[in-house]
Parts: C-alpha cells; sequence; structure tokens
C-alpha cells in the first residue's frame, strides 16, 4: 500500500512538472507573437505613424518623436509624419524654453555665440519644412487633393509663411468648401494677413457649417473688430507726394503761370502807338521835281 501511494505521488509530480512547462511554453508563444506583432506594426509605415500619434496624444511626446523618426524612416514622403514630428519636437522646445525662463542659474558673461548660431534650423522647423516639400509632391500629383492642400497650409503656417499658407487654404476650401475646420484654418491666417474682410467671410461660413464652433466664434470676434479698426483707420500720407493744406498756404499764383488760373481775366494789351506826323517842310514831303 505504500509503495502505491508513492508511485502515485511520482506520476502525479511528474504530470504537475510536465504542465507547468506546458503553461511557460504557453507563455513564452504568447511573448514571442506579441513582439513579432510589434516588429510587424514598425515595419509598416502607416501603422507606425498612427503608433505614434497615439503616443503624441497621450503625452508621451519623446516615445513619439522616436516613433515617427521610425515612420519618415520606412517611408520617406510620409508627410503626416512629417507634420507629427513638427508637433512633437515643438512641444519639447516650448518645453525647454520655460525651462530656461524658470532657472535660477546665473548667466555667464562671457556666452559663446559660436555654440548657438542664430541661423541654425529648429528640429521643428526642420519637419515641417520636410511635410511641405511632401505634402506639395502630393498636391502636384494630385491637384484635387483638398486634404494635401489644407495640411501644406498647416504646414506653411508653422513656418510663419503666411501668404503661402493662405493660397494653400484657400485651395483646399475651393476644393471642399463645406469643411468647418477648413474654413476656420483660412480665417485664421488671413486675421494675421490683416485680410479682415476675407477672414469674416470664411469664419461665418465656419459657424453656418458648425454652430458650436467656439474657435471660429472667438476669431470671428477678432476679424469683426480688425475690420472696423481698419474702416476708421486714416492711411500715412505718402512723403513722396506733397501735403494738399501746404498747396493751399503757398504764395498767392501768379498770372504768368499758365498752369494756374485765376479769377481775374488778364488786362487787355495796351493800343499799339499811332505814328507821328511828320512836319510839311521836311525833305521826305517835298515833291520831287
Amino acid at each position: 500500500m505504500t509503495h502505491f501511494w508513492g508511485s502515485f505521488l511520482v506520476v502525479l509530480f511528474a504530470c504537475c512538472l510536465a504542465g507547468c512547462s506546458w503553461l511557460g511554453s504557453g507563455g513564452t508563444n504568447d511573448n514571442a507573437n506579441t513582439q513579432e506583432q510589434a516588429q510587424t506594426e514598425l515595419s509598416d509605415p502607416s501603422a507606425t505613424l498612427e503608433e505614434g500619434i497615439r503616443l503624441l496624444e497621450n503625452g508621451e511626446t519623446e516615445a513619439a518623436i522616436e516613433i515617427l523618426n521610425r515612420a519618415v524612416e520606412l517611408d520617406p514622403d510620409l508627410a503626416d509624419a512629417y507634420f507629427q514630428l513638427g508637433i512633437a519636437y515643438s512641444l519639447i522646445e516650448f518645453r525647454d524654453q520655460l525651462a530656461a525662463v524658470e532657472s535660477v542659474e546665473p548667466i555667464t558673461e562671457n556666452t559663446d555665440e559660436k555654440s548657438s548660431p542664430k541661423d541654425k534650423k529648429s528640429n521643428s522647423q526642420i519637419a515641417f519644412e520636410k511635410a511641405v516639400d511632401a505634402y506639395k509632391k502630393r498636391t502636384d500629383a494630385n491637384k484635387e487633393d483638398h486634404v494635401a492642400f489644407f495640411n501644406l497650409g498647416r504646414s506653411y503656417a508653422k513656418l510663419d509663411q503666411d501668404v503661402s499658407a493662405a493660397n494653400a487654404l484657400r485651395q483646399a476650401v475651393r476644393l471642399n468648401p463645406e469643411d468647418t475646420d477648413y474654413q476656420t484654418e483660412l480665417g485664421s491666417i488671413l486675421i494675421k494677413l490683416a485680410r479682415y474682410q476675407e477672414a469674416v467671410a470664411a469664419l461665418n461660413k465656419a459657424l453656418e457649417l458648425d454652430p458650436e464652433n467656439l474657435m471660429a466664434e472667438d476669431l470671428l470676434e477678432k476679424a469683426e473688430a480688425g475690420r472696423k479698426r481698419v474702416s476708421f483707420t486714416v492711411l500715412p500720407k505718402d512723403p513722396s507726394k506733397p501735403d494738399e493744406a501746404d498747396d493751399n498756404t503757398n504764395t498767392s499764383p501768379t498770372p504768368t503761370d499758365p498752369a494756374i488760373k485765376t479769377d481775374k481775366p488778364p488786362p487787355p494789351p495796351p493800343p499799339p502807338a499811332k505814328p507821328k506826323p511828320q512836319p510839311t517842310n521836311s525833305p521826305a514831303n517835298k515833291p520831287k521835281p
């Protein structure tokens, strides 16, 4: 009997080991499948872009930058990835600027200006410039791609190229006038260009399409205020042109000036002088013999 229970315990222990081994093998397979799936996603540009956007929306900016850089490595013409990279880098640069302002460390007098040249481009600027190039390729290939024109305008706006931004956004609105975001973005850039009348029209259209568009409502107030301000503003005088007030204060015009008319007509010329009569006894009046 003791031998029987001993054999049973041995068999049970062996089964437990086999079961644990099977469970461990199953877990390893699951992890391997997950890693393989992640590697597959990172090899697909669109899936990698979506993952980068997800990380960016969740506030994981550094991780998003790494994934978005991976996306543009997979597809150098992926314009949306460059645009999202520009957004991510802008957030990092803004954070660093705030940290520099709040820093209490003293600034050394001997600052090496060569270490940070003024003409050095930021990472966000480089990313937005690449986004512009990639979106222009799309618009050149398809003149009806209103999404590409819209994002092209947004990329130009991030680079402070407002005129180019307005032109691209106008094209997006022309192709798809029923998009409230297009109208709002166009109105925003037109305000920067002081094109208030056109901005009011675009923003009114945006609110017509979406009455809950709070951004368009706020921008519309600014555009209307700018339009009123311009209508009451006196245009500056052109220094190359004479002032009308100065012309009126000049000396009185003279009749000899042919370009100026006077109220009184010029006096008539004096009558011609009559010839004096010669004496009768003058030699000139004597008859000839």
